[in-house]
């Protein structure tokens, strides 16, 4: 591939002494200049279906997920069980993770020498059991209890209003990273998050301040805060990770949970909080599915973000509202009062007054300044245009036309 030095040189060679050029050309470096301009074209729409797909796939496992749980609700109502047996299969995501790479790169790594490879997010000495709690205890906790509201809010709102709640985090996000890592302050944003406050009174005001509706709107704003304060937690502590190490800290939690976290469905079991019944009585044909689902969409998100523009998989989370809606229907023939109605709306606007990015404003002004110059040149040219013509007419008749000072 030709350089833009080398075509300098490639043009001083071919002037001759009297500093007129001759007219050799070179393909080469036009062929590849092409090659290379399809090849980018040709990334970038592939990365754009891509994620087109990837946004579909990632509102397809969240519908889904809420639509099984409120399903299992139906036969074994136990959250914090349900939470915990899914957050245990984490501990997958890491050799998925390893099984993906083998086939899309040849890893000639075992998967122990990858997975230590990885631990150095831990540090430099790797993973040690003082670590492992350290690091691990804060994100588990703050994991396990985002899943146990989200499921207490699914047993007292429809799976609509909980998803569209949910949506909120990115309010909190916004938020917390304002005030913990100081990122910029925009105008927008701060409008975004007041609607997501007020979608959330609204939400709450539907069905008065009482009774199940204000306690199921205040549990997944709870799920929504802790959700938002894991990432930013995240963005904190982890934010230069990549995939490989974000994929053994997943798994990491999902080991921590097994381990540390089991003792918690035991209590709850012995005191009679959740009735679990004999384990051959359990749904357990629900509960693989739901936390299948779970893991395929925290797979999707992780990778998604790799992979093509996170704003998508921001967009795949909002539409699970509408497909939720189209379930709850359809399925279920729930009726949205107007109130309720208005108060998703609300949220789901600012969720999408929050992905705009950092420098919209700047972005945004420049096209229309870039507009208002086009329209200006046009409009010089009719001018032009129109004065050559008086001017050619005035000829033709004998005349001279003077312009006025």
């Amino acid at each position: 591939m030709a350089s833009p030095l080398d075509a300098t040189i490639s043009r001083l060679s071919l002037t001759g002494e009297d500093g007129s050029e001759s007219h050799a050309e070179t393909p080469g470096s036009e062929t590849s200049e092409e090659s290379r301009s399809y090849q980018t074209c040709t990334h970038t729409a592939l990365k754009v279906l891509g994620g087109l797909l990837l946004v579909l796939c990632v509102s397809s496992s969240w519908v889904g997920t809420t639509q099984v749980v409120k399903l299992t609700f139906q036969s074994f109502s136990c959250p914090f069980f349900i939470s915990w047996f899914s957050s245990n299969w984490n501990i997958l995501f890491f050799p998925i993770y390893y099984s993906g790479l083998v086939v899309t790169t040849r890893e000639k790594q075992t998967p122990i020498q990858k997975f230590r490879e990885c631990s150095k997010l831990f540090g430099e000495d790797g993973m040690t059991l003082k670590l492992f709690v350290k690091r691990t205890a804060p994100f588990s906790i703050l994991w396990t209890l985002t899943n146990y509201l989200y499921l207490m809010a699914l047993k007292k709102l429809t799976a609509t209003d909980v998803s569209a709640l949910y949506c909120c985090h990115k309010a909190f996000v916004f938020l917390l990273s304002w005030i913990v890592l100081k990122d910029r302050f925009m105008g927008v944003r701060i409008v975004a998050a007041i609607m997501a406050i007020t979608g959330i009174v609204m939400m709450a005001y539907a069905d008065g301040f009482h009774g199940d509706s204000f306690v199921g709107v205040a549990l997944a704003v709870g799920s929504a805060s802790t959700s938002a304060l894991y990432k930013v937690l995240f963005k904190m502590f982890l934010g230069s990770a990549n995939l490989g190490e974000v994929a053994h800290f997943l798994s990491t939690m999902g080991f921590f949970n097994l381990i540390f976290i089991s003792c918690v469905p035991l209590i709850l079991y012995f005191t009679k909080v959740e009735h679990l019944g004999s384990l051959s009585s359990l749904p357990w044909g629900y509960l693989c599915g739901l936390a299948g689902l779970w893991l395929v969409f925290n797979i999707l998100v992780h990778v998604g973000v790799v992979l093509t523009y996170p704003i998508l998989i921001s967009i795949g989370t909002l539409l699970s509202v509408p497909g939720n809606a189209a379930v709850d229907v359809l399925k279920h023939e729930v009726i949205f009062s107007v109130v309720r109605l208005a108060a998703t709306c609300i949220i789901c606007l600012g969720f999408l007054l929050l992905l705009l990015p950092e420098e919209w404003d700047s972005v945004t002004l420049r096209f229309l300044a870039t507009i208002a110059d086009k329209k200006t040149e046009e409009h010089g040219e009719e001018l032009t245009d129109s004065s050559v013509h008086t001017r050619s007419r005035s000829r033709a008749n004998g005349t001279v036309s003077i312009p006025l000072a």
